[in-house]
This record gives structure tokens, sequence and C-alpha cells, in this order.
């Protein structure tokens, strides 16, 4: 089983990094990437991931309130929070 996986980090740089962490592995796919919390929300709408990688600290939408509106939909994606400080 492949888990599909959904970045979203504001910072280019560190969605690369990530992309590439994830493609290294055989059970891991990134199906998509948002810069920030309103595209990640939109896209998990759009892509029903497994897991979305969700930085905090983002434009437009920050990566609580996203992950709180992927949470409240019902769906099945799980949010693991990464960020820096």
């Amino acid at each position: 089983m492949t888990l599909r996986v959904v970045v979203a980090d504001d910072q280019a740089l560190v969605r690369t990094g990530f992309r590439m962490i994830i493609d290294a592995r055989d059970d891991l796919e990134v199906v998509g990437e948002a810069s920030d919390g309103r595209e990640a929300v939109r896209l998990t709408r759009e892509l029903a991931p497994d897991v979305v990688l969700m930085d905090v600290r983002m434009p437009v939408v920050d990566g609580i309130e996203a992950t709180r509106q992927i949470a409240a939909s019902g769906g099945r994606t799980r949010v693991l929070v990464l960020t820096t400080w």
C-alpha cells in the first residue's frame, strides 16, 4: 500500500526537501504541494490524501486553521504538523 501525501509549507525549498525524502520511499507518494493553508484545504478536498504534512506558519490561512478545517470535513485524511520556530 502506498500512502498519498500532500506537503503544505510556504517555503518552496522545504517542500522540495520533503518531496525528495518522500519520493525516495516506495511506500509514499507526494500527490500535491500547497504554499498556504487555503491551498492545503483545497488540495485535501480534491485529492483525498492519506496524510498532509502541515507547516503551522503560512500566509492566507495558517496551518492550525487549515488543520481544523481538514479535521472538520470528516474525511479520512490525517494531518502531521511539522514546523520550525
